[in-house]
């Protein structure tokens, strides 16, 4: 059973990604030393003793649809009180509505292990707290007076709506409508699909965020509209009021996060006796919908990044305990009685060794998105506009590298169970099944590795990221210059890795100047996962040389010496592998 690495998490965010920095500066007065550990602790025990023994109910009973109401798996509206009365869902809300205002990074690190104890669980927060911080941004002050108390105290839950059947990830094909009523409000019609937590009984109203285009508005994603529209309308006082014509009209069946209710949600059809037209109010300005639904999807990315991590933490935990009680063969060197334990064989260490490097690599890249945002906001004020470029920089890498993390090091997991892992009695296999989503929603990860090349990378004139990969070299010089033994090559292996990262970005960047669009593109994936390799190396190098002790040294070294090695070859494939591709992909265009 998954139990919270407390420690380790307060380790990374004090030492690691800047956070303990922070608090010692005083840029975070609402936070100290003492409360950190206290936040850390309950979230952790919250996790490991109430959210995860409920996983494995909700992976085997699921949601499920009757009419157009959803109903959880057992015991879950439970724990969503629970949950709500702990004050969890208000770590970082506005405090003018109830919030507490914690760091950005604070929360994530606490997601981090609510999504380990379930990620199907931790999705519906998860879309509140983006719903919070775009309603807070963009909405009326009478929407949020009316909206976001409840929404951050999580008596109330919030959605996304964007994806339609025949839009996908093309938002410019939206064609759900908004009509104005002539009161303020509009009447909404259409459908959307793959709407997370769309309809469920763990709260009474659902408050969604819709994108849609008006009459005469312009073509593409520069004429859609946001609006609020809730499940329930206002009612007398502030409570509810009559249903509004926003329904689930159908559950998807996936392969995994069973207990998340993923809808295909209907507005303006009149169901159920509702008056026709979903209400909804514009949020923000018109024809400005995405702008301001990249505040919430924004913070869903890296939100997102944090399932790979806490999926990859759990899918370790689980494998290393099978490992050791699991016996097998005779392993080198055994000298015990009857068959070892498959942990002493060389190849099931391997892979052990792997899933935790990888995790604590992808934790520290994410937790150091989140200190940039932390940062850009609270942070001196001439050093913003600079922390502000590191959390772009950052965030199609904490979303992509980690959650390709976390499908890796499940995936990992299911093979040191070897043929249990294939059994869904192990729960190896539902953590797999759990992950493999991640790349996929919130922009795909090749939709992330785009943005990185074609948005992020140019900013400055690259200047800005040759100053991160300074950064990274830097920390190949500390490893260079420490007294402590037992790293190894790992500060040559370092240092090539940055200059296969410099490289890869110089030709990123010279192949835009150029027009050579196609194969920056061609690099782009590769670019990225390159990009997240060095940076996590870096980081399990910085945690070493905070603490020089030996299991943080030997896990540099086994990084850098073993998982560093791709470096050369994706800075190959970046550089060299455009033109093999575009003859090769020729075929597949044909007939």
């Amino acid at each position: 059973m998954y139990r919270a690495p407390v420690g380790e998490i307060a380790f990374t965010l004090r030492h690691v990604t800047g956070l303990g920095q922070a608090l010692g500066a005083g840029l975070f007065p609402t936070l100290s030393d003492d409360l950190l550990d206290a936040i850390l602790a309950e979230a952790g025990r919250f996790a490991s003793d109430e959210i995860a023994p409920l996983r494995k109910v909700g992976d085997r009973v699921g949601s499920r649809l009757d009419g157009h109401a959803v109903t959880t798996p057992p015991g879950w509206p439970d724990l969503y009180r629970r949950w709500t009365e702990g004050g969890w869902n208000a770590l970082t809300g506005p405090e003018a509505f109830g919030g507490q205002a914690l760091p950005h990074s604070l929360a994530m690190a606490a997601l981090e292990m609510w999504i380990a104890g379930s990620v199907a669980f931790a999705l519906a927060p998860t879309l509140t707290m983006g719903a919070v911080e775009a309603l807070h941004m963009h909405g009326s002050e009478t929407l949020k007076q009316l909206y976001l108390p409840k929404l951050v105290s999580g008596e109330w839950t919030g959605t996304m709506h964007l994806t339609e059947p025949q839009a996908g990830s093309d938002l410019g094909a939206i064609r759900t409508r908004a009509e104005p009523a002539g009161d303020g409000t509009y009447r909404l019609f259409g459908q959307k699909i793959f709407i997370t937590f769309g309809e469920h009984d763990l709260a009474r109203n659902i408050v969604h965020f819709v994108l849609a285009r008006m009459a005469g508005a312009p073509a593409g994603t520069r004429g859609l509209s946001l609006f609020l529209v809730p499940k329930f309308l206002p009612g007398e006082g502030g409570g509810l009021g009559r249903r509004n014509d926003a329904f689930c009209v159908g559950l998807e069946e996936k392969l995994g996060i069973h207990a998340s209710p993923t809808c295909v949600m209907a507005y303006g059809d009149g169901l159920e006796g509702a008056e026709r037209g979903a209400v909804g109010w514009l949020v923000g300005e018109e024809n400005r919908g995405l702008a301001c639904m990249f505040t919430m999807m924004n913070n869903a990315r890296l939100a997102i990044g944090m399932q790979g991590v806490g999926v990859a933490e759990a899918a370790f935990q689980q494998a290393l305990a099978y490992a050791r009680e699991r016996r097998q063969g005779k392993a080198a060197g055994w000298s015990g009685e009857g068959m070892a334990p498959i942990v002493n064989h060389p190849d099931v260490q391997r892979m052990l060794l792997t899933m935790k490097a990888l995790t604590r690599a992808a934790r520290a890249v994410a937790y150091s998105c989140a200190h940039a945002i932390d940062m850009a906001g609270a942070g001196p004020e001439d050093e913003r506009g600079h922390w502000q470029q590191r959390a772009d920089l950052l965030t199609p890498v904490a979303k992509a590298f980690s959650t390709d993390i976390g499908v890796e090091v499940a995936s990992l997991g299911i093979q040191v169970h070897g043929g249990m892992g294939y059994i869904e009695e192990t729960g190896a296999a539902a953590l797999w099944r759990d992950a493999r989503i991640a790349p996929i929603y919130e922009g795909t990860n090749g939709i992330q590795a785009i943005d990185l090349v074609t948005r992020k990378l140019p900013v400055s004139g690259g200047d800005h990221l040759r100053g991160y990969i300074g950064e990274l070299r830097a920390v190949a010089q500390r490893l260079r210059a420490s007294s402590l033994d037992g790293f190894g090559t790992a500060a040559a292996r370092l240092d090539a890795a940055c200059d296969a990262l410099s490289a890869a970005t110089e030709h990123l960047l010279a192949c835009q100047r150029d027009g050579r669009a196609e194969e920056a593109l061609a690099g782009a994936t590769p670019y990225l996962r390159l990009f997240g390799l060095v940076a996590g190396g870096a980081s399990l190098a910085v945690a070493a040389l905070a603490q020089g002790e030996s299991d943080r040294v030997a896990l540099c070294r086994f990084y850098a010496e073993t998982l560093l090695g791709e470096s050369g070859p994706l800075r190959d494939a970046i550089v060299a592998g455009s033109a093999g591709m575009a003859a090769a992909a020729a075929f597949l265009t044909e007939g």
